[in-house]
């Protein structure tokens, strides 16, 4: 399978022995003067949708790009030797100060996250939870505001990402408003 060129821009001279590196590339990436190989894959990350108990969901708004100023929720990137699981408990804290209970699996998507001159290949896992009784989110790490919010009433030029507008939709079809 050959990449687009935007790709492997950053990727000039083999990472192991600094030579020219042919182009177009393909995945593996493989080296014609010392045979290293290096496999490109979706980078991993989880979302949570936190439901009330009303049927309306937790929407952060982006404090930063990408998609500043559009509506998420909680999550981010599985860290290495963490299970989606860990890294969307850790997340969830991090960004809204909520321990989370149980989780649900809902669906996953591949998506595109361009940050810093560099455009990530992710396959986005996304989860359901209930809010946990008394817990109050608050906008902490990367977060400009919170806002409950039926799924079915989000527009998706609302939404910061094409995989969570999928996610989104699969959910509004479970939860009509």
């Amino acid at each position: 399978m050959t990449l687009p060129p935007e790709h492997f821009r950053h990727l000039a001279h083999c990472p192991r022995c600094a030579a020219p590196a042919a182009a177009p590339h393909d995945v593996p990436f493989r080296c014609a003067a010392c045979g290293f190989v290096l496999f490109f894959n979706a980078a991993a990350a989880v979302a949570a949708f936190i439901a009330r108990e009303d049927g309306t969901v937790l929407f952060t708004r982006r404090a930063r790009p990408p998609a500043a100023g559009l509506l998420g929720v909680p999550g981010g990137f599985v860290d290495f030797g963490e299970t989606a699981e860990e890294a969307l408990r850790r997340e969830a804290l991090e960004e809204v100060g909520l321990a989370l209970g149980e989780l649900q699996y809902l669906a996953s998507f591949p998506n595109r996250y361009a940050y810093a001159g560099v455009t990530y290949h992710t396959l986005d896992l996304f989860f359901e939870t209930r809010l946990p009784a008394g817990a109050q989110p608050r906008a902490l790490d990367a977060v400009d505001g919170l806002c409950w919010r039926a799924p079915a009433a989000v527009a998706p030029h609302e939404i910061a990402f094409p995989s969570m507008r999928a996610a989104v939709a699969r959910l509004a079809r479970r939860r009509p408003a």
